[in-house]
């Protein structure tokens, strides 16, 4: 199909959620993590007690699904990096999650793997940044055993919860 998927949630929210570039689903809804891993993000979120109604603007780096799924290329990265840019601009909000190694490398410019820097909170230009594994790694490595990916994130969301909600 190929359309623009700007972004779903509240433009006034205090966290925003980047993410890749839209799936198939995303594509087809034009709207971000509205496929299996956004509804599997959206149950860890309410989960770790974060109102999606209230709360949660959701966006992409690259705002249009690359062809065959594929990752993005760095040239499309630089491409889209300015609206990006501007929609953190335009929301403001206090909290970012970046979600996988795309949305960190875009925003952090951090070249560590994920399992490196999950969990860990970063200040850039006045916000405050953590990582966490994207969610189509969860369903791709679904154990729910303590420190394995899922269990991870759970607790990476509910710190995220405890700090917004603190506010």
């Amino acid at each position: 199909m190929k359309r623009l998927v700007i972004s779903r949630g509240n433009v006034f929210a205090n966290l925003l959620i980047i993410g890749e570039a839209p799936g198939a689903q995303e594509d087809l809804e034009g709207e971000p993590y509205v496929g299996r891993s956004g509804k599997l993000l959206d149950e860890l979120l309410i989960e770790a007690g974060i109102d999606l109604q209230k709360d949660v603007y959701f966006c992409n780096v690259i705002k249009c699904r690359p062809p065959n799924n594929r990752k993005p290329t760095n040239k499309e990265i630089n491409i889209h990096k300015p609206w990006l840019m501007q929609q953190i601009k335009l929301v403001d909000p206090k909290f970012i999650i970046l979600t996988g190694s795309t949305a960190m490398r875009t925003i952090l410019e951090i070249k560590n793997p994920i399992s490196k820097t999950r969990g860990k909170w970063f200040k850039k230009d006045g916000r405050e940044i953590i990582t966490i594994f994207h969610p189509s790694y969860l369903l791709r490595f679904s154990s729910k055993e303590v420190e394995k990916p899922y269990d991870l994130t759970l607790k990476d969301l509910k710190n995220v919860s405890s700090k917004l909600y603190a506010l």
